[in-house]
């Protein structure tokens, strides 16, 4: 959850809004000027401000997906975004080998389908193209998405809209296969009551939350994905009780699956 940001003084906020009306007017100056008909890599490079975002997505081989059919969304820095990245961030990125990591943390400001400025509120979570969610936070000088200011807002493109951000967003690091199975025992563990007692419900709701976390975020095999994902799956259209025990079942395959690997490390 990100943090929100402390009340500015009078003069520092109208400051504040001086710039963000203006940043949004010269953005939406080439929105007006494009009319819709370019897709999202052509309206960034006629605005002339994600250099070094639009070497990135093409470094990380994400070109193709931002100038499809879509829609997306994304969130954008620009290009003094990326330059306060603490020293050699960006070179790092840039290389081959690192293609994958580039894609990760490009991905985290892409959301599928189409995200207008009127769909955001205080403390909405949408998921993004690399898995994990990003939250929006609101405040008097306007909106933040993980801490990053959002200084302009509904940029059309043909492909979907682009909102402007201040910096740049990390994804949260990936979960250690470890660490998902201390996550799974301690989900049982507080499930297994629950569930004696009666409450199927809120059992499944702590399977389910569990099960959704290691997809988003930790590091698992596709034929653990898949059993998490065909439980969730299936958990929405049971009751409780069958829900529960689905979802169980499930983690505890994942689990034996993530002693086995460890025991073999070892």
């Amino acid at each position: 959850m990100t943090q929100i940001l402390q009340t500015w003084s009078t003069a520092t906020s109208i400051v504040a809004l001086v710039f963000s009306m203006t940043t949004a007017t010269v953005y939406a100056h080439e929105d007006k000027d494009d009319n819709g008909a370019s897709n999202i890599v052509e309206v960034a490079a006629n605005a002339g401000q994600f250099e070094t975002l639009l070497a990135a997505a093409k470094a990380a081989g994400l070109v193709p997906a931002l100038s499809g059919s879509g829609p997306l969304t994304v969130f954008a820095p620009d290009d003094s975004a990326f330059g306060a990245l603490p020293a050699g961030t960006i070179e790092t990125l840039l290389k081959p080998e690192n293609q994958d990591q580039l894609a990760r943390v490009l991905s985290y400001h892409v959301v599928a389908g189409k995200v207008g400025s009127d769909a955001l509120a205080d403390a909405v979570s949408i998921k993004t193209l690399a898995g994990p969610k990003v939250t929006f936070t609101q405040s008097e000088q306007g909106f933040t998405v993980e801490g990053a200011r959002i200084v302009a807002t509904d940029i059309g493109a043909s492909n979907g809209v682009i909102h402007v951000i201040d910096r740049v967003i990390m994804p949260p690091k990936k979960m250690s296969r470890g660490q998902a199975e201390r996550m799974i025992e301690s989900a049982i563990m507080s499930g297994v009551p629950m569930f004696n007692q009666g409450h199927h419900q809120a059992t499944t709701q702590i399977y389910a939350m569990t099960a959704k976390t290691l997809l988003d975020r930790a590091t698992l095999l596709n034929g653990e994905r898949k059993s998490l994902q065909a439980a969730l799956d299936k958990s929405e259209s049971n009751d409780a009780t069958q829900g529960a025990w689905m979802l169980r079942y499930a983690l505890d395959e994942v689990m034996a699956s993530l002693r086995s690997d460890l025991s073999v490390s070892l």
